[in-house]
């Protein structure tokens, strides 16, 4: 895939999506669609940091933003926001990280599920707290599989395991 960029999901519509990326910093948007249950989902080849891209989208939508960025399509950064300020973080695709030699000591998986649980909670998902941990534990080919389980082990309705389309 060689994906250098990055993806952030919403509950918002593709074009208000579109455009709070872009007011946010995103540049090169060349993707996105509508997930379900109001949620959406844009790519784009830059951004700015995640946390605070993560940040600002959260505050502009007004609800919960997750976001990741790319490291080749080999390691996934997970930022996450909620619109009263609560965050969390991940790494994807954690022996492949190492292999680059990010210290995945700073990305502790299940401080990264409690986050992941409570952002959900905050979204109001129904979250699989087995499967967020898999999707945060495993490895993958491509980053963007394990953003895709990530998904909807949170329960973004399109990416849940036997939704349609997933």
């Amino acid at each position: 895939m060689g994906n250098r960029g990055g993806t952030a999901v919403a509950r918002a519509t593709v074009a208000e999506l579109e455009e709070f990326a872009a007011e946010a910093g995103c540049a090169g948007i060349d993707g996105a669609g509508d997930l379900g249950g109001g949620w959406s989902q844009v790519q784009y080849d830059d951004q700015p940091d995640g946390a605070a891209l993560a940040a600002a989208l959260a505050r502009r939508t007004g609800a919960p933003v997750l976001t990741v960025a790319y490291l080749d399509s080999d390691v996934g950064f997970v930022e996450a926001a909620t619109f009263a300020g609560g965050s969390w973080r991940a790494l994807l695709n954690r022996v492949t990280a190492e292999n680059y030699e990010i210290p995945v000591d700073r990305f502790p998986v299940e401080t990264a599920l409690a986050g992941a649980l409570d952002w959900a909670a905050a979204a109001g998902l129904s979250a699989d707290p087995a499967g967020i941990r898999a999707a945060l534990a495993d490895s993958e080919t491509f980053a963007e599989e394990l953003t895709d389980r990530l998904l909807g082990a949170l329960g973004i309705p399109s990416a849940a395991p036997g939704a349609a389309g997933a």
